[in-house]
């Protein structure tokens, strides 16, 4: 197991976000989250990441206990993550956004950086190889000197993941990467995190709506309804279920 989810507990105040939740993310797995706004998926991210506490319970990743680390420390063990919302900075191009997923592999010191050392050349020289193999593998290489937020939806959101994939993670959190996008650009992102997977040893924990893009991806899912764990299984089984039929997802099977 990549990643264990054990007995994890969210409450802010007298509201309970996650109650008692526990689920396992395996090496070179694609894992679901799904359920209604509000069922507690995001707040298991940022617990996962780090910017929530648990109440109670714990994160493990690689069966090391990583609950209470600050997100900095969480992305030194190997977890990266992409939002909702498409967060790249607008004052800088595609090439920029993506280095700065770079920053925790820089082979120099500050005193190094600071002066202009030779292996501060030698370090920027080869982040910035790898960042264009990166850029190219997602087929934005000739976009790199443009602005990000001058392009398209589904190649911002692209832009993301390769700043992800610059972190060199061993799990990558996506929190609705489907969302805002066309059928056509959906499908393409689908084969792409398929083949990304396997390509980057990557195991993959997403939240999504879009039922049809999870049954196509997802190896695993999970149910959440209000911060509890309903169904688990594989997405026909979910998809299956009475309860999660009956709560869920009755009109996106109708659609």
């Amino acid at each position: 197991m990549i990643l264990e989810i054990k007995n994890i507990t969210k409450s802010f105040g007298g509201v309970t976000a996650i109650s008692d939740t526990s689920f396992c993310v395996e090496t070179g797995q694609i894992f679901g989250l799904i359920g209604p706004n509000g069922a507690g998926k995001t707040t298991m991210f940022n617990i996962i990441t780090g910017n929530y506490k648990p109440t109670s319970g714990i994160v493990e990743l690689d069966k090391e206990v990583i609950s209470g680390l600050k997100p900095h420390q969480i992305v030194r063990k190997g977890i990266a993550r992409t939002f909702q919302n498409i967060r790249l900075f607008s004052s800088m191009n595609v090439m920029e956004n993506v280095l700065i997923g770079f920053d925790y592999h820089a082979k120099y010191t500050f005193f190094e950086g600071m002066f202009r050392l030779p292996r501060f050349f030698k370090s920027e020289r080869e982040i910035r190889v790898r960042a264009e193999e990166i850029l190219d593998y997602l087929e934005l290489k000739d976009f790199a000197k443009e602005s990000a937020v001058s392009l398209s939806y589904g190649q911002q959101r692209k832009v993301e993941i390769a700043r992800a994939l610059a972190v060199n993670p061993k799990l990558l959190l996506l929190d609705e990467p489907a969302a805002g996008m066309n059928p056509a650009e959906t499908k393409e992102l689908a084969a792409l995190l398929q083949r990304a997977k396997d390509d980057f040893n990557l195991a993959v924990l997403l939240i999504e709506h879009d039922m049809k893009f999870v049954n196509q991806l997802c190896d695993r899912v999970l149910v959440l309804d209000y911060g509890k764990s309903i169904c688990e299984g594989t997405p026909s089984e979910v998809i299956n279920h009475k309860d999660v039929v009956a709560a869920y997802l009755g009109d996106f099977i109708n659609d």
